[in-house]
C-alpha cells in the first residue's frame, strides 16, 4: 500500500495541527489527498463537459434519484445543492439549453414539476466516467473482505463528523 507523500503535515516530527499516533495521522493525511484528488477530478470533469461544478453535482444529484427511481423536484435540487431557488432556476435553464436536463411533469402529481437527465447526459457521463468507475471498483475490490467494515466505519464515521460540525460565528483574522 502506497503511504500519502510527505508534506507540511506528514514528514517527520511533525503533527500539523493534530496530535495522534503516526499511522492516524497518515491515516487523515489519505484522505484529506483523497479529498483533494476527487474535487480537481470534479473540476477537470466540469471542464472537460463545459459546466460549472456545481452543475455537474446538479447532474450527478439528478442521475442519483435516477437510478433510486426517486424523482427530483427543482426545490429538492436546490436544497441538496445548497443553493437559492432563483440559482436552482438559473442553473436548471443552463442544463436545459446544454441538453443535459429536462423538465417535466411529476409522475405522480400532475401539479408538480421534476427534473430528469437527457439521453445526452447519461452518454456524456457514462463516456467520461465509465473507466474511472470501473477502475475505482476494483481499487475498492482489493481491499481486503475484512478492512472493508472498517474502511466503511471510518468514512462514514467522518462524513457524520463533518456533516454535523458547525462554522464558527467567527472566524479569526488571516495571519499576515
Amino acid at each position: 500500500m502506497n503511504e500519502p507523500t510527505a508534506g507540511p503535515d506528514t514528514g517527520p516530527g511533525t503533527s500539523y495541527w493534530y496530535e495522534g499516533d503516526h499511522s492516524a495521522v497518515l491515516l487523515l493525511s489519505a484522505l484529506r489527498r483523497f479529498r483533494t484528488a476527487d474535487g480537481e477530478m470534479r473540476r477537470r470533469m466540469s471542464a472537460g463537459m463545459d459546466m460549472n461544478t456545481t452543475d455537474l453535482a446538479a447532474l450527478r444529484i439528478v442521475i442519483a434519484h435516477e437510478a433510486a427511481a426517486e424523482p427530483v423536484t427543482p426545490l429538492q435540487l436546490a436544497r441538496e445543492l445548497g443553493i437559492s431557488g432563483a440559482s436552482t432556476s438559473k442553473l436548471l435553464d443552463r442544463l436545459a439549453a446544454s441538453g443535459h436536463l429536462e423538465r417535466v411533469q411529476h409522475p405522480r402529481d400532475g401539479r408538480s414539476r421534476i427534473v430528469v437527465a437527457t439521453d445526452h447526459a447519461h452518454a456524456q457521463v457514462r463516456e467520461r466516467l465509465g473507466d474511472m468507475h470501473r477502475r475505482m471498483l476494483e481499487i475498492a475490490q482489493d481491499v481486503p473482505g475484512p478492512a472493508r467494515e472498517a474502511a466503511i466505519d471510518f468514512l462514514l464515521a467522518m462524513a457524520e463528523h463533518l456533516e454535523a460540525e458547525g462554522v464558527p460565528d467567527s472566524l479569526p483574522p488571516p495571519e499576515r
